[in-house]
């Protein structure tokens, strides 16, 4: 009786055990190479871990690893990857109280309006997948030429996208720019909200439980500005979403014109707020992050009549 009571007595004592967050890069959970951290606090001001601090070496060690998964990403075929982004839904779905704890604590929201986000957020995913195999047929397809050929369009994956995640919406915002990215054949290389990483980090762990391949998205923490400028510049880096530079306009300003260097494409920040990112998005983030492959092939001729097919 004595030992049943000491045991009870243990449990109620019990320390809690701390998450441990970590960088995702190239399907791992590496530390930040500089060793550095810094705290993340709720809107309060409470701690509630350490998040990675992340350095230029961890961003071009990202963009290795994007560069890498690229062409068995892109190569994959679309129904494939639509396939890939439900499955990742289907774990979001899986970790819902885990994500309302942790949007409630970083948005400084109700129970009840951070479930709403993270069905949103859920939801948001599905749409995505579900255009994978469809986009093609909107933006390619057939064109008349004067001639005899096939003239025919279809789009393609721009490449490695450095993409900044927005810094007030922590999880509805941030697959609102990560999901096109990769629905469309892209590697991703995404840097969280520098104020509420950790629903970015958490994301990681689901896309690494999930059938994504290593390396598709990467996901590093730290200071936006500190992390950003060595991705604006980098010559393997294809494009990049400044959404995360939204309230700086010296910051977006100044990674535009690095990113020039190699003429990456550039999606430009719009001051939004939570209430943009509930909205239906459209497709402009998935086409801004396509090239257009044109392609032509001669009809021939059937007989004499010149008659072609």
């Amino acid at each position: 009786m004595s030992e049943h009571v000491s045991i009870s007595g243990s449990a109620a004592r019990r320390l809690s055990v701390f998450k441990t967050y970590k960088l995702y890069v190239g399907g791992k959970f590496p530390r930040s190479e500089s060793g550095r951290v810094y705290e993340v606090t709720d809107a309060k001001g409470k701690w509630l871990a350490n998040a990675p601090l992340s350095s230029r070496k961890d961003a071009r060690d990202a963009v290795v690893a994007a560069r890498k998964a690229f062409g068995g990403w892109s190569g994959a075929t679309a129904y494939n990857r639509g396939q890939v982004l439900y499955r990742v839904a289907e774990m979001l779905e899986g970790r819902r109280a885990q994500f309302v704890h942790e949007v409630a604590d970083a948005e400084g929201l109700s129970k009840s309006k951070a479930a709403e986000q993270v069905d949103a957020t859920i939801d948001r995913w599905v749409w995505y997948a579900g255009w994978t195999d469809k986009i093609a047929q909107v933006v390619g397809g057939g064109n008349p030429v004067a001639g005899p050929y096939f003239n025919l369009s279809s789009p393609e994956p721009t490449g490695v996208v450095a993409v900044l995640a927005p810094q007030e919406s922590s999880f509805l915002g941030l697959v609102s720019v990560v999901a096109p990215v990769i629905a469309t054949g892209n590697t991703a290389v995404v840097v969280a909200s520098e104020r509420s990483p950790l629903p970015a980090l958490s994301l990681g762990e689901v896309l690494a439980t999930s059938d994504l391949p290593g390396g598709v998205v990467n996901v590093l923490s730290g200071r936006t500005a500190e992390i950003a400028a060595p991705l604006a510049a980098h010559q393997d880096v294809n494009a990049i979403d400044l959404a995360g530079a939204a309230a700086d306009d010296g910051l977006a300003k100044e990674l535009e014109i690095a990113a020039a260097d190699n003429l990456k494409r550039v999606l430009r920040p719009h001051a939004v707020d939570n209430a943009d990112w509930s909205a239906t998005p459209g497709i402009d983030r998935m086409t801004a992050f396509l090239e257009t492959k044109t392609v032509w092939h001669p009809t021939g001729s059937l007989g004499a009549s010149g008659s072609a097919y």
